[in-house]
């Protein structure tokens, strides 16, 4: 009785601060390219400062992972990286070169990428603690990021794109204060288990899995990092690019709720089959168009795309790995769906929409999104007797 009550106020800084800390990720996302477009960044360059995100947080999330075991705490982990958020926007905010800002945005990825891993840590096992499924807490993130989309897209519409950092230091201000009111915990965030990657290697499905992962992240990545600067170029304010990113995020809200309770009802593949389609035609609508409006309309496809293929991913990794190398896996995909894939779709990226245009920019991340269509579908059609037979073994169980 008395642990559920001190999991109650907990569960709801939890909530709070997963509502906020979205905020910052709309900023860097969405609002860091305007800013340094308004720095007068060329597009090349724009795609070099949001691959050094990725590439940091290979090594950022490794290192507070560490910190965060060896201290036995993930909130005051957590305080020192939002204070080192703050500092960081700070002195971007008064940086103007391109190699100052590239030095800077570096060390601000250092502080900002592992805490949406250690925010994880701490909701899971409040959620756990409270008798709640984990995405009761992480749903809220997904609000929080629509809702922030449309007020700092209005406000910086007002203040002007210049002032993206004092935005930023303002939303890292707020949820620094809330982690204040967060139950520390003491479980350290999971890390790579580097004797089970041989294990997991050896997995042709697995391996099978994760190429076509890269291939799907690499045209959403390439989405991700140039979407602001399309609707720029097609007269789009800094209001409209956050509707833009509302129509997306809430769009994704109701696909997390009904694949959590009725997702095992669909085989995981032809799902897969089907988000990969989407993604595809949602890059061909957006080379064909003209129209900022337009492309806010195409962004409600972003529950059938990206929706159905991260909580079907994740479902998958959960059966094809076994409990002692999850962590292993985890990381594996990370790397696949969101750093390896980041690096090359922001450096590569940059150079192919600087100088072939938008039309061909997506008909290539079309494309890519294609090549994962086509290599789920052959894992489909070519899958392993043994294992279709173990699915419908476990299938019948579960019914039993």
């Amino acid at each position: 009785m008395e642990s559920s009550s001190l999991s109650r106020p907990n569960l709801s800084s939890m909530r709070a601060f997963s509502f906020t800390i979205y905020g910052t990720m709309v900023l860097v996302s969405t609002y860091f390219p305007l800013f340094y477009a308004k720095l007068g960044f060329s597009n090349s360059q724009i795609g070099v400062l949001y691959a050094l995100g990725p590439m940091i947080s290979l090594i950022a999330n490794l290192l507070w992972s560490i910190a965060s075991d060896k201290y036995r705490t993930v909130k005051k982990i957590m305080c020192i990286l939002l204070i080192g958020q703050i500092i960081m926007s700070y002195i971007l905010s008064i940086s103007t070169s391109f190699s100052m800002i590239m030095l800077m945005i570096t060390m601000f990825y250092f502080f900002f990428y592992p805490v949406f891993p250690l925010s994880d840590t701490i909701a899971i096992n409040a959620a756990k603690q409270h008798g709640k499924s984990f995405i009761t807490v992480r749903i809220f993130g997904s609000i929080g990021y629509a809702c922030f989309a449309l007020v700092i897209g209005y406000v910086l519409s007002v203040i002007g794109a210049s002032r993206t950092m004092w935005v930023t230091m303002a939303i890292a201000g707020i949820a620094l204060l809330i982690t204040l009111f967060i139950q520390d915990q003491s479980s350290p965030v999971a890390k790579m288990n580097m004797s089970g990657i041989w294990s997991i290697l050896r997995q042709k499905e697995l391996l099978w899995f994760f190429g076509c992962v890269f291939c799907l992240a690499i045209s959403a990545r390439m989405n991700d990092a140039f979407l602001t600067i399309t609707l720029k170029d097609l007269g789009a304010g800094e209001n409209l690019i956050g509707w833009a990113q509302l129509a997306s995020s809430c769009s994704e809200i109701p696909i997390f709720l009904f694949l959590s309770i009725y997702g095992d009802r669909f085989k995981e593949l032809p799902l897969l089959i089907f988000a990969s389609l989407v993604f595809a035609t949602r890059f061909l609508l957006v080379s064909l168009t003209g129209s900022a409006y337009a492309i806010i309309a195409i962004q409600f496809m972003h529950s059938f795309s990206f929706g159905i293929f991260y909580v079907t991913a994740i479902r998958m990794l959960t059966r094809l790995i076994p409990d002692e190398y999850r962590a292993t896996g985890m990381a594996l995909f990370t790397i696949a769906w969101s750093s390896a894939s980041g690096l090359l779709s922001g450096t590569l990226g940059g150079i192919v929409f600087e100088q072939f245009g938008r039309q061909r920019f997506y008909l290539i991340a079309m494309t890519f999104a294609l090549i994962a269509c086509v290599g789920f579908a052959t894992r489909y059609l070519h899958r392993d007797p043994a294992a279709i037979r173990a699915n419908q073994s476990i299938g019948s169980s579960k019914k039993g």
